[in-house]
């Protein structure tokens, strides 16, 4: 039978692995957006707020602990919950789970540069960068940790 995937009259198409895999990246991506606008919103909120000074964002060593060190758990804490999310035997395909893990931090790299463009300086656009692919690749090597763990 042309197009099954499984034993004939199993009900298993390639059509419907296909589009539970599509569904299980889309699982993922939204659990990495929701975890990285919930920790983005903490960290403006409460930690901007109280340690985030004047004084303390005029050197570059403030801003790294005050900005960009925050922002890559961010970053690493969404990448490793999408990759989390997303779920067996999808998780099995490595440009599957690659794109599951790396979708969001990429997203929001695109966003963040689309929205700053003219606005910000080299320094910001460098760091804001080196902040994601950390973070990312963070968040990807404790997922590879716990997978490691089963």
């Amino acid at each position: 039978m042309r197009g099954t995937g499984g034993p004939p009259h199993s009900g298993v198409t390639a059509g419907r692995v296909e589009s539970g895999g599509f569904f299980a990246l889309v699982l993922a991506w939204a659990a990495g957006l929701i975890a990285l606008f919930l920790t983005e919103y903490v960290q403006v909120t409460y930690f901007y707020e109280h340690l985030a000074t004047t004084e303390r964002l005029e050197s570059f060593g403030g801003r790294l602990l005050c900005i960009h060190l925050p922002n890559a758990v961010c970053v690493a804490l969404a990448t490793w919950i999408a990759g989390r999310t997303h779920r067996e035997p999808f998780r099995e395909s490595l440009p599957r789970h690659l794109a599951a893990l790396f979708a969001v931090p990429l997203f929001a790299q695109i966003v963040n540069v689309g929205t700053h463009w003219g606005r910000v300086s080299a320094e910001g656009l460098l760091m804001s960068c080196a902040v994601v692919v950390v973070g990312a690749v963070a968040g990807y090597g404790v997922d590879r940790l716990r997978e490691g763990e089963r």
